[in-house]
């Protein structure tokens, strides 16, 4: 017979019958809807079964009646486990004390360091950061976010031009980047030159001899600004821009694949003694197809020094994969946009792009070709030093 449901949530007993009753015995519980199961006959007319706890307990008047007697075999289900636990209630609620106390150092700040100060004193940074709510034994889930807590500690501490806040297990590490105090050094005499060809459109000396004006054509390495001013060799200084041509073969596809999260998530928690983790949350099978595991130790430290105990948090992002199909135009533009930003990060954030001019174009297995002109207005100029025996 098959298990009925829920008997181990309440409990079911093997039991073992002798008599000659045992026929009508089990005629009986079964007029009274009594469910039996697993019944197997054993050796000297025996009869072996499994009955509820419940029911168990009302068989008393039916083996008087029927001239039977049971000897329990075997006890299980979820309040033999309960009996089991009570008689060792002193370790379990032990166990219990031990992980609460354990959840609960993990949630505190144990250690507060200071990195990167040479000029400030660490002191000083401390008592910054105890008013923003960071010192020993405050609660960690208290603190402000982090970006907040650096742009105070940054605007409350003279003498820094960034403040850096980051937690490592029970350990929050303060970086500190001084402001740097501008040096003054001596310079060797140069030129300014040109580093590429181009047309000049502005040109500024502040210190030397401006050898080109607005709207000159120049060559890469040909001089700008002159050091040599008479009979004195300087440092020349000042601004140069110009206008200068930059071609691009540009290579789009018009289908493009990308990962992406759906949003189902699964968390999994662990306690962590050194190599061994013993999962405490999140059980259950996970379903999804594809996914991603990202994972977070936060180990007990005490001072600079990580204890082999603390939290494993492991969270299961289910992903999936699209894709992203582009018309022509957008191919185009996508190809376009980027070689603008290519521009931009090698030659500076001041250069404008003053035209485009696709040279060629063509669609051939699904990607986009283009060759493609910039002009551009950038700053031109370098500097070249001036060896001694350098004449004009």
């Amino acid at each position: 017979m098959k298990l009925p449901s829920l008997s181990q949530m309440r409990g079911v007993v093997t039991i073992v019958v002798r008599g000659e009753g045992i026929e009508r015995l089990i005629n009986e519980l079964a007029r009274q809807g009594v469910e039996i199961w697993d019944l197997k006959p054993l050796t000297d007319g025996k009869m072996e079964m499994n009955i509820r706890v419940t029911d168990f307990l009302q068989l008393r008047p039916l083996l008087k009646r029927t001239g039977c007697r049971v000897k329990v075999k075997k006890r299980y289900g979820m309040p033999f486990v309960m009996m089991r636990l009570w008689g060792r209630k002193w370790f379990v609620l032990g166990f219990t004390v031990f992980i609460v106390i354990i959840f609960c150092l993990s949630s505190l700040v144990w250690d507060v360091k200071v990195v990167g100060n040479e000029k400030i004193a660490s002191e000083d940074v401390l008592s910054a950061a105890r008013q923003e709510g960071i010192y020993p034994f405050q609660w960690i889930f208290r603190l402000p976010e982090q970006d907040k807590l650096s742009a105070n500690l940054t605007r409350n501490l003279p003498g820094t031009s960034w403040v850096g806040v980051s937690r490592t297990g029970t350990q929050i590490t303060i970086q500190v980047v001084e402001a740097a105090e501008p040096v003054k050094k001596l310079m060797d005499p140069r030129h300014l030159v040109s580093k590429s060809d181009g047309i000049v459109s502005y040109i500024y000396a502040e210190r030397g001899q401006p050898e080109v004006k607005k709207n000159d054509r120049v060559r890469k390495g040909q001089i700008l600004i002159s050091g040599i001013q008479g009979n004195k060799i300087v440092v020349s200084k000042g601004e140069v821009r110009g206008n200068v041509w930059h071609e691009y073969n540009i290579e789009v596809p018009l289908v493009r694949k990308q990962k992406i999260y759906t949003g189902e998530k699964k968390q999994r928690g662990y306690l962590f003694f050194g190599n061994t983790a013993i999962q405490l949350t999140g059980y259950g099978k996970v379903t999804f197809e594809k996914s991603q595991t990202l994972t977070e130790m936060d180990p007990l430290t005490w001072r600079s020094m990580k204890l082999p105990i603390g939290w494993m948090s492991e969270k299961v992002l289910e992903t999936t994969e699209i894709e992203l199909k582009l018309s022509e135009d957008e191919a185009k533009k996508s190809g376009l946009e980027r070689a603008k930003r290519d521009i931009i990060a090698k030659n500076g954030r001041t250069s404008v792009i003053l035209e485009q001019k696709i040279l060629h174009e063509k669609t051939d297995n699904g990607k986009v070709y283009m060759k493609v002109l910039f002009e551009v207005e950038q700053n031109i100029a370098e500097e070249l030093p001036i060896v001694h025996n350098q004449g004009e």
